[in-house]
């Protein structure tokens, strides 16, 4: 777990490093523009990142002091005080406070990576610091992705989260998924690339991945990353690319639907 942990937390600082580097040059009209999270503006993805960092590094601190979990009052007041700035104070805030927690992860010994316990302040099971860490990757890639794609409509996901990613994204298919909204049962093959991943998707009661069908009632091969953003609601005709395609009698807009995102 150790070695998983500081795979996770490399890729934080990247990730956090390269956003921080992007921001750096944005105009006020920049902060203004629509993200991809299309109820927030470019600023208020920032605001999201940089309060949900404090939060995650004031349960990372109580964990190390044995002093629980952030408490609600406490996570209340670091939304009040981020919706309270400016757009630019925003920006200007978002790299100090995403810094101060991955410079806290990085300073982790091994047998603090391999053993500390952490609590969570949501109704989720306590995590190690490669599960926490994870959390974190999960909520930053995604969100880099809003900021982004409000420049560039082709924007990814980025390449070195993908594979992190796309295996412990199946077990939450369950809370991602409205099954309902797609109004029958049905099974999808589903053929990703970078990396291959070959399996099923169950339609009934709740999304559920099976084994890869035999004769399913459609086929979707698409890029690993697209599959990523899909199960979050990031997958919109303009931000699909040409090499998600599907067969048979499901659309990719009935996973549209089944996938809403939030």
């Amino acid at each position: 777990m150790s070695e998983q942990a500081d795979q996770l937390i490399k890729l934080l600082r990247a990730e956090g490093d390269g956003l921080a580097s992007l921001v750096r040059g944005f105009t006020a009209d920049d902060l203004a523009r629509v993200s991809g999270a299309s109820e927030w503006d470019v600023s208020q993805v920032l605001s999201h990142l940089g309060s949900g960092a404090e939060i995650t590094l004031e349960g990372l601190n109580r964990a190390l002091n044995g002093t629980g979990t952030a408490s609600q009052e406490f996570i209340r007041g670091v939304w009040a005080r981020w919706d309270g700035m400016s757009r630019e104070e925003r920006a200007e805030n978002f790299p100090v406070a995403n810094e101060a927690l991955v410079s806290r992860l990085e300073s982790l010994d091994e047998r603090t990576r391999r053993e500390l316990t952490i609590e969570l302040w949501f109704p989720m099971p306590p995590q190690d610091v490669a599960g926490y860490a994870a959390m974190r990757l999960r909520e930053f890639a995604y969100h880099t992705w809003d900021v982004k794609v409000a420049f560039d409509p082709a924007a990814t996901l980025s390449p070195a989260v993908v594979e992190p990613l796309i295996d412990p994204v199946q077990s939450m298919l369950g809370f991602l998924g409205k099954a309902g909204n797609l109004g029958r049962h049905a099974t999808v093959a589903v053929r990703l690339t970078d990396p291959e991943r070959s399996f099923g998707l169950r339609f009934d009661d709740a999304v559920t991945v099976v084994d890869t069908p035999a004769e399913p009632d459609a086929v979707l091969t698409a890029p690993a990353e697209w599959y990523l953003r899909l199960l979050y609601g990031r997958h919109s005709p303009e931000h699909t690319p040409a090499s998600a395609e599907i067969t048979g009698d499901v659309s990719l807009d009935d996973l549209r639907g089944v996938f809403p995102g939030f």
